[in-house]
């Protein structure tokens, strides 16, 4: 099984054989739906290969299918057809309970819109993450105090997210990510709500967590963001178009 990072550390690739195994595979994915006029395809044999500790960008226009991408390799969407392989084990059969546990355990997810909870406070809605997670151990409130200090809002513990900014509000959401110390980190548009200056606080706490080991991927419409990843995933019409790898 994959080797986990502390919050987060360094996680070496399993190998077949000498050769990195991708932790994640996804193969001629296909989604789409119904509607009363006509069929949708939003995905179009996508498939695609996502390295433990990479950092990918997906990129493209909107309505081009970078969202339902990243819902499917979160399990929070299953794909219309195709397969895939997370950790070497394929998700196809999965139940809903099963998925619910995976995204527990391995996935943490940074949304635009933060979807933090008004009525608990910073460290409440972080320990969600921990309750969803069954977790019971003694040590939850150091973890959780450590994921708060890592995003700099230990500070505002005890505030709802209406007393915060949307800066603050999403360093929020960010430690509610990483309090489990998952695998891989999703971010949908994680700065697409806040100005220039916070975007850049928040865009550079993403790239020092997959510094430090984690598996990260953004969907972004920043060509600046999308410049600072490994490798850049753009879709159009539902297709990848092309990936291209950052040189170093």
């Amino acid at each position: 099984m994959l080797k986990r990072p502390d919050i987060i550390g360094f996680m070496s690739p399993p190998k077949v054989y000498g050769v990195p195994m991708p932790l994640i595979s996804l193969k001629n994915l296909e989604f789409t739906y119904e509607t009363p006029e006509r069929r949708v395809e939003v995905l179009r044999g996508v498939s695609l290969d996502i390295e433990p500790g990479e950092f990918v960008a997906i990129c493209g226009p909107s309505g081009c299918g970078k969202s339902t991408l990243l819902n499917i390799l979160g399990t929070l969407e299953r794909p219309s057809s195709g397969q895939y392989i997370y950790d070497g084990d394929t998700l196809d059969d999965r139940t809903p309970g099963q998925l619910a546990q995976l995204r527990a355990k391995d996935i943490g997810f940074v949304f635009q819109s933060f979807n933090l909870i008004d009525s608990l406070t910073v460290y409440d809605n972080i320990e969600l993450a921990l309750l969803y997670r069954n977790e019971r151990d003694k040590n939850r409130r150091a973890r959780i105090m450590e994921a708060m200090d890592r995003v700099g809002i230990a500070h505002r513990a005890n505030h709802l997210p209406r007393q915060l900014s949307g800066g603050q509000q999403q360093r929020c959401a960010i430690a509610r990510a990483i309090v489990g110390r998952p695998a891989i980190l999703l971010a949908d548009e994680p700065t697409g709500n806040l100005d220039s200056e916070n975007a850049a606080q928040i865009f550079g706490i993403l790239k020092a967590l997959h510094l430090e080991g984690s598996t990260l991927v953004v969907v972004t419409h920043s060509p600046s963001q999308a410049d600072q990843a490994e490798r850049v995933v753009e879709m159009l019409d539902g297709r990848i178009q092309f990936t291209r790898r950052r040189l170093l």
